[in-house]
């Protein structure tokens, strides 16, 4: 617990406005903020399919530092692209990878996720496209998803021979009913925008990316006549058990994902999914 007050602690009351980030000039992350409500819209900007290499979490990590330190009110995260909010990790980072930067990677990653998961402020995503593992590991560290018609998400890394970790698993158990969890982790099932909304991995369905804005606004609006520090504390003590939990075995978590990305088998398997997407490109 003492945990959580020292992070949510660093909260006063809001009062943000636009902020000059080194992540927003690279333009892999596009941060804005509203002056009339202080939210920021955070957008992923890397085409085609927003793959989550490790210049783009670190983009993103940055974002998200800018954000606390300047007390934003908010955070709605969407994509550049019409048709995918964010492909996933990318594959290329761990085939035939350099050791030091797939470390680096993965250290990268489970940044995004302290800092999204545990924000003291509130977060939603628009998911205006595809979110498969990676992608859907972003917006469900959001307390709030509303999705756009016609696309999948969910936690695929079964049908790619991956095991999803636990700070993955923990996230999608935040969201949805153990059981249906467990049936989604197993199969690597993707769910469609209908069939999410119905087991609450989402909370609400937009037309199109303009409405799904709105209704992360409206979402966010919810909190401007709560404390922010009340509500921080009440959302990182809620969570707390996840964080302190990859907290404490955060080396042993990078060892692990590191030894598994190194087995031949995996490689192969890597191998032959980039190799089919290949195949794909060609027709």
């Amino acid at each position: 617990m003492l945990r959580v007050f020292q992070r949510a602690s660093r909260l006063v009351a809001p009062a943000a406005r636009t902020f000059s980030s080194e992540a927003a000039n690279s333009k892999l992350v596009i941060a804005e903020v509203d002056d009339k409500t202080g939210y920021a819209t955070v957008t992923l900007n890397r085409p085609p399919v927003n793959s989550l290499n490790l210049e783009l979490l670190k983009a993103i990590s940055q974002t998200l530092d800018d954000l606390q330190n300047n007390k934003s009110r908010g955070m709605i995260l969407t994509s550049s692209s019409n048709t995918v909010f964010s492909a996933g990790l990318d594959i290329m980072e761990m085939y035939k990878p350099n050791q030091d930067r797939l470390r680096d990677f993965w250290s990268t990653l489970q940044d995004v996720w302290f800092k999204l998961y545990g924000s003291p402020f509130p977060t939603a995503a628009a998911i205006n496209g595809h979110a498969p593992a990676g992608g859907c590991l972003l917006s469900l560290c959001c307390e709030y998803r509303v999705m756009c018609p016609n696309y999948t998400i969910g936690l695929n890394e079964t049908q790619l021979g991956i095991v999803a970790p636990t700070w993955f698993q923990a996230s999608l158990r935040n969201t949805i009913s153990r059981r249906e969890s467990e049936l989604a982790l197993t199969l690597g099932k993707m769910y469609t925008t209908d069939e999410a909304l119905k087991v609450g991995m989402i909370d609400e369905v937009a037309e199109n990316k303009e409405k799904a804005l709105e209704q992360a606004t409206n979402f966010l609006n919810r909190f401007r006549k709560i404390s922010p520090m009340a509500r921080a504390m009440t959302k990182q003590a809620l969570r707390s058990k996840d964080i302190v939990e990859l907290e404490d075995n955060r080396s042993q978590d990078i060892d692990l994902f590191v030894y598994a990305v190194n087995q031949p088998a995996v490689q192969k398997g890597l191998e032959v999914y980039l190799e089919s997407l290949k195949k794909k490109a060609q027709k």
